[in-house]
């Protein structure tokens, strides 16, 4: 993309969640599945994540994940492009008390070379932010300055394949069912802001980091079970719904379930310099 098509996206997505953010807490912490996924993430960054570490938090919206992870005891710099967003996570941060744990700063990911000069144990980023952009691969330079060597980071991002999407073929909706295969992306729209979301194979990452990342975890999140825009599923469906989770749970991380989902979770770690020279 051109610089002017960057900004001109960046300000689109930065408009549409500040209208969201007014209803955004409501939507994502009583959907399910959002639930079950948002879960999924915390656990996995837990695993790795060592106290007192420090993180900076991309596309952090409301602060869902920051408070969870502030509470846990670590210092986090959240950032998001959303003044909106910011000022309800500015509000929650007060309200709890946190003022020593969490940082806010308004940064988009397409500019984290904003925040050089310092360095993160951790970089997260949850429920698809990073597709909003059509330059990931800048982005994963730029957020590579700001990881410390022997760092980790977890993202949350769509790839290009979603079998939930795919079963549009049966309704004869080609354009459904493929909308994330080209190079484009495609059209999404919030609160009457439309924008495009581009989509990335876990390969493109892996590709782009190359050998001074070594991949630690990839895993599938809503492969079996149905993406979180299918809300009404758990309820009207709930043996098949709980049958879903425990099939998706045992098979998240081989193939193809990790790659072939509605998102997929990758943790990375950098290598430290000496192993940089082998």
């Amino acid at each position: 993309m051109t610089n002017e098509n960057l900004a001109l996206q960046e300000q689109k997505v930065s408009d549409a969640f500040t209208r969201q953010s007014l209803c955004f807490d409501d939507i994502y912490e009583h959907n399910p599945i959002t639930l079950y996924m948002r879960e999924k993430a915390r656990n996995e960054v837990m695993k790795y994540i060592k106290p007192g570490n420090s993180m900076l938090e991309l596309n952090c919206c409301t602060g869902i994940d920051t408070m969870y992870f502030a509470r846990k005891g670590f210092k986090i710099t959240a950032t998001d492009n959303a003044p909106g967003m910011l000022a309800r996570l500015s509000e929650k941060v007060v309200e709890a008390g946190m003022q020593d744990n969490v940082t806010i700063q308004r940064c988009s990911f397409n500019d984290l070379s904003k925040l050089d000069g310092r360095q993160y144990d951790y970089l997260f980023s949850n429920f698809a932010g990073l597709n909003c952009t059509g330059d990931l691969g800048n982005v994963l330079r730029e957020a590579d300055h700001l990881l410390r060597p022997g760092g980790y980071f977890s993202f949350v991002i769509m790839p290009k394949i979603c079998p939930w999407e795919l079963v549009m073929l049966l309704k004869g909706d080609f354009a459904r069912a493929f909308r994330r295969v080209g190079n484009k992306g495609a059209t999404a729209h919030i609160e009457g802001v439309h924008f495009a979301c581009f989509y990335y194979n876990p390969s493109f990452i892996r590709r782009q980091l190359g050998k001074r990342y070594a991949l630690i975890s990839l895993k599938g999140l809503a492969s079996m079970v149905p993406p979180p825009s299918m809300d009404y599923y758990p309820a009207k469906y709930p043996r098949l719904y709980s049958f879903f989770k425990k099939m998706e749970n045992r098979l998240c991380s081989y193939f193809p379930f990790n790659r072939y989902c509605d998102q997929y979770i990758i943790t990375m770690r950098k290598k430290h310099q000496c192993a940089l020279n082998q």
